[in-house]
């Protein structure tokens, strides 16, 4: 193609157009056409982007929780569906919102904080402490680094502050509990009838009736476009491991990379914080000091965890009497980790101030660092060079499978020749997806891509997560077709009859419902259809034996007045109604209900409160706030 453009770019038309893009060059700058852009966010709040990575960030943290929780029920897919994905975006924005508004009222996370959140996971604990040596196995493993993570715990409590902030200042009265407790606890006496589905009269079908059905529901007749595909996958789970390491090949890594298996010199401290506030008076600050060196002048190693249970203003510690566990170099703040590591096993010290306040330092014990032997970390190291191997023949054999289908467009025999690997095939399926590689919303959005439908090429290598690939291309087509009438008769003469009875189960149960309000007592309605009445007293919200259609009905209707009954029809589905009187409504009886439970329910409905402040409060900043997303990059 440039080669029959060059033969024509002879004489005047040259002229024209190198004139015209002269003009375009001075008229919007020459980097316009030297520069590419960089925006590749997936979402912009205010100044802030929120890049493709974050997003996959995000989502493949979200994968990972759900699939530890659900296991064997975890379904793969839902986190690459649009809706999840746009759903995942505005929590994101919605944290970015909350992290800009910590900035403008002031609030940061503290690095005790962090620190306490760090140790109360279980994961990096040993019989219920903090065990750094387990810290920084389960961080080499999701390879981070301790400040990476102490980033990502910061963001996450910072995330946290306004909404803790919020519920701590939302107040439930003992009287709204109660009234909402005596609602929750309601007792209502309800009477009930079901009426069967009807037998209709007019059970005959036309053939003009069900033509005339089908032309008007034709939408609910038709099957969508599908196509199917063929498909190269490559996952790295299925290729060939290379040959296990030779143990020079480890020994030899295992001196390269000794000091990744040194175990640091570690410290067993426990410690007692009085508070200093970040804008203390100098009185404060004085009392504080003071209270410390009280403290720290009376302090043995004997009384140092009872004197940490009642003094210690570190709520994290307080409780296990100041332990702190096992600590090392780059856990702690400077101030702290300077004096640690200058004392002595035994020793107490002299009030420390850091920015949380004063600590009072127990060093309890000492152990110096040991490099674990070879032996001990062989299986490591093998498992880390057998994955290293596995990541790098899937990047290869993926990169051979992307180049190989863009040089052969049309095909995917060449490269299934060339790599070895087999072409499969998918069923049918329509935009909203199939099953296997069909069910990914990344393959259904190449299939029906121009370039690969209306095009015929072989799609691009699509990214399905966890060193799996695939490029397909479509085998069969089918546009969007009415289905024959003769196919879905049954079906829509069906529907017609279901039509009818659900009429003329609404007109019956509407009919007995105006004698009812008329006057006529229930038993006697229901008595002229040859029906019985079921009553039931005291009847609450979670009434086992009641219909819950009926149940939920009943706790709708308003209170009975001048003591006559309330009543309503029901539609129960499928052509039957239940016909429905509310005869009595008491309040709860709260006389069981403990303290414990009363004060449980005031939290929850702080909690409840605080949740809904939060929402408006973002709704606000959202509103303020200039939003962009670019949903096709979701």
């Amino acid at each position: 193609m440039l080669q029959a453009m060059r033969n024509k770019m002879h004489g005047w038309p040259a002229i024209i157009l190198l004139g015209i893009s002269v003009f375009a060059m001075s008229f919007f700058g020459m980097e316009g056409y030297l520069t590419s852009s960089s925006d590749m966010s997936v979402a912009k709040v205010g100044k802030h982007e929120i890049s493709q990575n974050d997003m996959q960030d995000r989502l493949n943290l979200l994968r990972q929780r759900a699939n530890a929780e659900q296991g064997d029920q975890f379904d793969t897919s839902i986190f690459e569906k649009p809706e999840m994905k746009l759903r995942v975006l505005n929590s994101m924005i919605d944290q970015q919102l909350l992290l800009k508004a910590n900035d403008d009222f002031g609030l940061t996370v503290s690095d005790q904080a962090v620190r306490d959140y760090i140790a109360s996971i279980p994961a990096f604990q040993v019989d219920g402490h903090f065990d750094p040596t387990s810290y920084s196995a389960v961080l080499a493993s999701q390879r981070k680094t301790p400040e990476m993570f102490e980033a990502e715990v910061r963001s996450d409590l910072a995330v946290q502050l306004l909404p803790r902030a919020i519920d701590a200042s939302t107040i439930i009265p003992a009287a709204d509990a109660e009234r909402f407790l005596a609602l929750r606890m309601q007792r209502r006496d309800v009477r009930y009838f079901l009426l069967p589905r009807p037998t209709i009269s007019d059970a005959k079908v036309t053939d003009e009736q069900i033509d005339a059905y089908y032309k008007a529901h034709l939408a609910d007749y038709t099957d969508p476009e599908r196509v199917s595909v063929k498909y190269i996958e490559v996952n790295g789970a299925d290729l060939a491991s290379a040959s296990a390491p030779s143990d020079e090949e480890l020994r030899k890594r295992y001196a390269d990379e000794k000091q990744r298996f040194v175990q640091p010199e570690q410290r067993l401290v426990s410690h007692i914080l009085i508070d200093v506030p970040a804008n203390a008076t100098p009185e404060q600050q004085k009392a504080a000091l003071a209270k410390a060196n009280d403290i720290a002048a009376h302090a043995t190693p004997e009384d140092f965890a009872e004197l940490a249970r009642k003094d210690s203003q570190d709520l994290g510690s307080k409780r296990q009497g100041g332990d702190l566990g096992w600590l090392e170099r780059g856990v702690t703040n400077p101030a702290f980790e300077s004096a640690m590591l200058a004392m002595t096993k035994g020793q107490i010290s002299k009030p420390v101030l850091s920015p949380e306040g004063y600590h009072i330092i127990w060093l309890r014990d000492v152990r110096s660092g040991d490099a674990k032997p070879f032996e001990e970390v062989r299986d490591t190291l093998v498992k880390e060079a057998t994955a290293a191997d596995k990541d790098r023949l899937y990047n290869e054999v993926a990169g051979k499978l992307s180049d190989n289908t863009y040089q052969n467009p049309s095909s995917l025999e060449p490269a299934s020749e060339a790599l070895k690997l087999p072409i499969k095939e998918t069923p049918l399926f329509s935009r909203a997806g199939g099953e296997g590689v069909a069910a990914n919303p990344k393959v259904v959005a190449a299939a029906f891509s121009d370039d690969v439908l209306a095009q015929g090429n072989n799609s691009g290598l699509i990214d399905l997560g966890g060193d799996h690939s695939v490029v397909i291309h479509v085998d069969k087509h089918l546009p969007s077709t009415p289905r024959a009438l003769a196919d879905v008769r049954g079906d829509v003469h069906d529907r017609i009859i279901d039509e009818r009875v659900a009429a003329e189960a609404k007109t019956q149960a509407q009919a007995l419902l105006a004698r009812l309000q008329k006057g006529d007592s229930m038993e006697d309605v229901a008595a002229s259809s040859k029906l019985d009445v079921t009553a039931v007293k005291n009847a609450l919200r979670v009434q086992a034996d009641l219909p819950p259609s009926i149940r939920d009905h009943a706790f709708l209707l308003p209170h009975p007045a001048d003591g006559k009954p309330q009543y309503a029809s029901v539609d129960m589905g499928k052509g039957v109604y239940a016909l429905l009187a509310l005869d009595k409504v008491q309040p709860g009886d709260l006389s069981d209900v403990t303290a414990d439970q009363r004060e449980s329910l005031r939290q929850q409905m702080a909690q409840a409160y605080g949740a809904e402040a939060t929402s408006e409060l973002i709704e606000i900043l959202r509103s303020r706030t200039e939003i962009k997303i670019n949903k096709e990059r979701l």
